[in-house]
This record gives structure tokens, sequence and C-alpha cells, in this order.
């Protein structure tokens, strides 16, 4: 599906050096998280990767529908992303204790991949656009 424009939408995420990722909890409350890495298969599916928070791993639990959004505000150029999040794999750890840290809220553990299926892509822009599939 898509896949020049996939590969148009990678080769901007490196060039902005990340993509924001947006979930949402069973009652449809929004969080947004940033994925420092994108990346795309050869079988169509987009590849996130970061020490993403609870709150996205836990709405994902929940529900695998996300959109992701990748923008370069300089050149506004941007697309996103909605589809469903397949896979959820645990590629790092955190190696570690600090009682230092002991009283400041729990941070990221796990560094994870998603796998997400596209299954629609819009540009993302300032100027007026449509928002219709590409």
């Amino acid at each position: 599906m898509h896949h020049g424009t996939l590969k148009k939408i990678e080769a901007l995420a490196r060039k902005v050096g990340h993509a924001f990722l947006a979930t949402a909890d069973g009652k449809g409350a929004p969080h947004i998280a940033v994925a420092g890495t994108l990346s795309v298969d050869t079988d169509g599916s987009v590849n996130l990767e970061d020490w993403f928070c609870p709150g996205t791993v836990k709405n994902l639990d929940i529900n695998r529908r996300a959109a992701v959004v990748v923008w370069d505000g300089a050149a506004d150029e941007g697309y996103q992303i909605g589809g469903l999040v397949e896979k959820i794999e645990e590629i790092a750890m955190m190696d570690g204790y600090s009682p230092s840290e002991e009283k400041l809220p729990p941070m990221p553990q796990v560094e994870r991949k998603l796998k997400l299926r596209p299954e629609h892509i819009t540009q993302f822009r300032k100027a007026p656009h449509s928002d219709l599939e590409d």
C-alpha cells in the first residue's frame, strides 16, 4: 500500500529526526508520544522505535488503532498515517538502579518497536490541504 509514499515518509522522518504517535484509551482519551525512529518494511508496515512511556503502551493494550504524523514545520511538508498496531516488540531493557531517582515519577524502562499496518495516508500541513487519502 502506497509504498512510494511510505518511502517518502521514512526519508522525511529521518530528516526531522522523529515522528509523533497518537493513541487513545478505551474511552477515547488521546495521548501523543514521540518516536525517535520510523522505518518501513518491504511488506508496507511502518515500524516505530523508542522508549515509549507507560501511557502509550497501556493505550495500545486496550486500543490498537493509532495515527502517526511526520512533519517538517520549516518546509510545511508532512504526512499522517492511520492504522492498526499489529505487534509490540521489546527490543531493549533499562539496566541499573539509581536510589537517587527512586522518588521520581516512573520512567520508561523498555525500548519497544511497534509495527503499524497503514490503513490510510493523508497530507499533514499548516497550509490548506485535503485530509482525503493521497
